[in-house]
């Protein structure tokens, strides 16, 4: 169980995550969002990497703010960051033997056992002997995937995970991920809107550091039930509209009298949300300037 009380994190005087508050139990939530609307630094702060400016975060109890308690939650968690760092020169069973030993796995052939394991499930038990330089950037992405898996952790907190999986490597990873234990925690963000349908029992929509939509993918689909549509041309009074293979034009926004209403996507809901407040902020913004003029 995961608790987020009002967490506000700032950079440089910006706000990133504004008083946020969630609780996360077992299961796979998804978060979207836009760049910039605080996605990493939600994770960052919930896998021990970051410490809020406010607020609170805890994990099974562990306050995260308490030095031994903290520890406690990286014994049984696993993460892997936006950008992994890797030592080029070393072999993929040698990276995440490293960070095996780093999580206080002392039995030599135990430990071993585990990286052959966790490679296996990654799909590269062929290529662990290679150094990490000559690997291409979906391997690397799925030997970043394969450390995070030691010790079968009850947390998971994967910063977009699919980034760089072809199709096939795509589907394997979801194979992986809903095949983990029942009481497994997982917390991904994403850009990917099939990987939310396909992966995640909840969704989260994260935008200017505020959760915008929380509930399942079905219920963030229905949200925007009656504004989406086609028509043979584009209608300029869209939100956002574009073209099919077929040429019809899809639109989102407010559909002009007798339009032919289309079923709603999870991807048109989101657009939709984060469109609606993205014009409140600008529209704040334009009354701030009328009032210093």
């Amino acid at each position: 169980m995961i608790e987020v009380r009002t967490v506000t994190k700032r950079f440089r005087g910006v706000v990133a995550v504004d008083a946020l508050t969630l609780c996360l139990g077992p299961g796979i939530t998804g978060l979207l969002g836009p760049n910039g609307a605080g996605k990493t630094t939600l994770l960052r702060m919930i896998a021990t990497v970051l410490a809020p400016d406010e607020g609170s975060v805890t994990v099974d109890g562990r306050d995260l703010a308490v030095a031994d308690q903290r520890v406690e939650v990286r014994r049984r968690l696993g993460y892997v960051p936006q950008e992994p760092g890797f030592h080029l020169g070393f072999t993929a069973f040698e990276f995440v033997d490293y960070v095996a030993i780093l999580k206080e796995m002392t039995d030599r052939r135990a430990r071993h056992d585990e990286v052959r394991r966790v490679l296996a499930l990654a799909g590269l038990d062929d290529v662990r002997s290679r150094k990490i330089r000559a690997l291409s950037g979906g391997m690397r992405r799925r030997l970043a995937i394969a450390q995070a898996l030691l010790g079968s952790p009850r947390l998971l907190v994967l910063d977009e995970p699919t980034a760089g999986l072809d199709p096939e490597q795509r589907l394997r990873f979801r194979e992986l991920v809903t095949s983990l234990a029942p009481d497994t925690t997982v917390l991904l963000s994403t850009h990917q809107t099939e990987d939310v349908r396909a992966l995640c029992q909840r969704v989260i929509v994260l935008h200017a550091g505020a959760a915008r939509f929380d509930g399942s993918p079905d219920r963030l689909a229905t949200t925007a039930a009656g504004r989406v549509w086609t028509a043979a041309e584009r209608d300029p009074r869209a939100h956002l509209a574009w073209v099919h293979a077929d040429g019809s034009v899809r639109h989102v926004g407010e559909p002009p009298a007798g339009a032919a209403l289309a079923e709603p996507t999870i991807e048109d809901a989101y657009l939709l949300l984060v469109g609606r407040h993205d014009d409140s902020v600008a529209s704040r913004r334009r009354r701030r300037s009328r009032a210093v003029a």
